[in-house]
C-alpha cells in the first residue's frame, strides 16, 4: 500500500514541480491573442470556459486506456507502477503539454501540419494518413466497447448492435455540430461521472484495507504468459493512456483553439494528464488485487467482466451502475472527437472551410462510411476486432514518436532544453521498434536478437538527429 500512496503522490508532484518546469520552459505568453479570438468561427475555434475545457479534454483523451490498458497492465506486477509514474510525468504530460502549446502557438494547428514544419513535408504527408486512419480505428475500437457494455447493462432488445447505431450517430451529430453544442454541454456531466467512478475505486481500496504488492517486493514479471510477454516492451504499449498516448496530440489542438490565454495550458493540456495517470494507477491497483485475490488459477476474463466485478463487489447496485457509466462514457467520449479530429485534418488536406455544415459533411460522411465498413468487418469475424485493436495500440505509440521528436526539433530551433523532448523520444522509438521485433503479432524474433535490433534503431535515431543538429550549428543562417 506504501508503493501506491507515494505513487499518488508522486504523480500529483509531477504537476507542481516537473509541470511547473516544463511551462517556464515553454514560456507561455498571456499578453498573445490565442486562436479562440484570432480564429473565432463559432464552430471549432471559439473561447470557452477553462474548467469546462479541462474536463473536455480529460475526456477526449481519456477513451477506456486508463481503465483496460491499466487493468492489462497490471498483469506484470509492480513494474506498472513504475511505468505510470514516470512515463506520464516525464514522457506522457510532457508529451501532451508541448503538443497543445505548439498547437495554441501555430495558430490551433492540427499535429500533421505541427509534424509538417519540424519534421518536413514528406513527414507531414505520412502523418496525415497515418493519424486519420488512427482517429477512425478510435472511433471503431469505442464504439464496440461501449456497446457491449451497455448491453449487459439494458433489456434484450436493446442489444450490442442496437447501441452501436445509436453511438454511431450520436458520433456523426457531435462531430458536425458547433463544439459548444453537445461537446460542451454534455462532457462536463460525463467527466463527473468518470472521476467518481476512480474516486469510489480509490475510497474502497482505503476501506477494505486492500494488500498490494510494495516495490521491495521486487518488480519481476508476474504476467501468466511472461515467457512470451516481456515487460519491455509490451507493457509500455500494453499502459498507453495512463503515461503517453500519441493519439492525445490530436486531440491537444481541439482544446487550443478554445483556450483564452497561453497561461491555462499547464492546468488543461498537463493536468488532463495528470488526472488520467492517477486513474490509471488506482485501476491497476484494483486489478492487482482481483488477479491475487480472485481468479484463483482461473482463466482472465474479459477487462469489462474486471471492472463490472470490481465496482458490483465495492461499491453495491446503484454505486456499480453509476461507475459503469463513466466506463461507457469514456470511450464515447473520445470515439467522437477523435472522428472531429479527422474531419479537421481532412479539412486542412483539402483547405475546405469548415463553418458551414456542407462542407463538413462532404469530409464527415466518406469518413464515417470507412469507419462503418470497418465495424463491420470486426463484428464479422471474430478475430478481427482483437486484430484491429493491437493495430491500434501500437499505432497509437509510433504516432507519439512523431509527436516527440517534433518537440525535440521545436525545442533545438527556439534554443530550449531540447534534452527534455530528445530522451523520451529516443525510448518511445526503442520501445515502437522493439515491439515490432518481439511481439508475436509481428516478427516474433528472439528476445535477444529483438532487444539488439530496437537499440539499433535507437542508435541510428540519435545518428540522424545528430548530424541534423550539427548541419543546423554549422550554417549561421539557421542559428538565428
Amino acid at each position: 500500500m506504501i508503493t501506491f500512496i507515494l505513487s499518488i503522490v508522486a504523480l500529483v508532484l509531477g504537476y507542481i514541480l516537473y509541470g511547473k518546469f516544463a511551462e517556464r520552459v515553454f514560456g507561455p505568453d498571456p499578453a498573445r491573442k490565442t486562436p479562440a479570438y484570432t480564429k473565432q468561427d463559432g464552430v471549432d475555434y471559439m473561447p470557452m470556459p477553462t474548467w469546462k475545457i479541462f474536463m473536455i479534454q480529460f475526456l477526449n483523451i481519456a477513451g477506456l486506456g486508463p481503465i483496460f490498458g491499466a487493468i492489462l497492465g497490471a498483469q506484470f506486477g509492480t513494474a506498472a507502477y513504475i511505468w505510470i509514474v514516470v512515463g506520464c510525468i516525464f514522457i506522457g504530460a510532457f508529451h501532451d503539454y508541448f503538443s497543445g502549446m505548439i498547437s495554441l502557438r501555430e495558430g490551433g494547428a492540427n499535429l500533421p501540419e505541427i509534424i509538417g514544419k519540424y519534421l518536413g513535408n514528406n513527414a507531414k504527408t505520412v502523418m496525415r494518413v497515418f493519424s486519420v486512419l488512427l482517429l477512425v480505428l478510435v472511433g471503431v475500437v469505442f464504439v464496440s466497447q461501449p456497446a457491449a457494455i451497455l448491453d449487459n447493462m439494458t433489456p434484450d432488445w436493446m442489444n450490442e448492435t442496437f447501441w452501436m447505431v445509436v453511438i454511431f450517430v450520436y458520433y456523426l451529430v457531435a462531430t458536425l455540430l458547433p463544439i459548444d453544442k453537445i461537446i460542451g454541454k454534455a462532457y462536463p456531466v460525463f467527466a463527473f461521472s468518470l472521476i467518481f467512478m476512480a474516486v469510489g475505486v480509490l475510497f474502497m481500496i482505503f476501506w477494505n484495507g486492500i494488500q498490494l504488492p510494495e516495490i521491495t517486493d521486487g518488480i519481476a514479471n508476474s504476467h501468466p504468459h511472461k515467457d512470451t510477454t516481456p515487460i519491455f516492451p509490451i507493457m509500455c504499449i500494453t499502459i498507453a493512456c495512463g503515461a503517453i498516448s500519441g493519439f492525445h496530440a490530436t486531440q491537444s489542438p481541439l482544446m487550443a483553439r478554445c483556450l483564452k490565454n497561453e497561461n491555462l495550458g499547464r492546468p488543461v493540456f498537463y493536468g488532463a494528464m495528470i488526472l488520467e495517470g492517477i486513474i490509471a494507477m488506482i485501476w491497476a491497483a484494483a486489478a492487482i488485487w482481483y488477479y491475487r485475490e480472485q481468479l484463483h488459477g482461473e482463466p482472465i476474463p474479459k477487462e469489462s467482466i474486471i471492472v463490472k466485478f470490481i465496482c458490483e463487489t465495492w461499491m453495491g447496485r446503484i454505486g456499480s451502475i453509476l461507475a459503469m457509466l463513466g466506463v461507457v462514457f469514456a470511450p464515447i467520449t473520445s470515439g467522437d472527437t477523435a472522428l472531429r479530429s479527422a474531419r479537421l485534418i481532412l479539412a486542412d488536406f483539402f483547405k475546405m472551410d469548415q463553418s458551414k455544415i456542407s462542407q463538413r459533411l462532404m469530409i464527415s460522411v466518406p469518413v464515417f462510411i470507412a469507419t462503418a465498413l470497418i465495424i463491420v468487418y470486426s463484428h464479422s469475424d471474430k478475430a478481427g476486432f482483437d486484430v484491429i485493436w493491437r493495430y491500434f495500440g501500437w499505432s497509437n505509440q509510433a504516432l507519439s514518436v512523431f509527436t516527440l521528436w517534433s518537440i525535440t526539433v521545436y525545442m533545438v530551433i527556439n534554443k530550449k532544453p531540447w534534452i527534455m523532448a530528445f530522451l523520451p523520444a529516443l525510448y518511445m522509438t526503442v520501445v515502437c521498434a522493439t515491439f515490432i521485433f518481439i511481439s508475436e503479432n509481428c516478427l516474433a524474433l528472439n528476445a535477444d536478437l529483438s532487444y539488439i535490433l530496437g537499440g539499433v534503431c535507437g542508435a541510428v535515431a540519435i545518428a540522424v538527429f545528430f548530424v541534423w543538429k550539427s548541419k543546423r550549428d554549422s550554417n549561421p543562417m539557421l542559428k538565428k
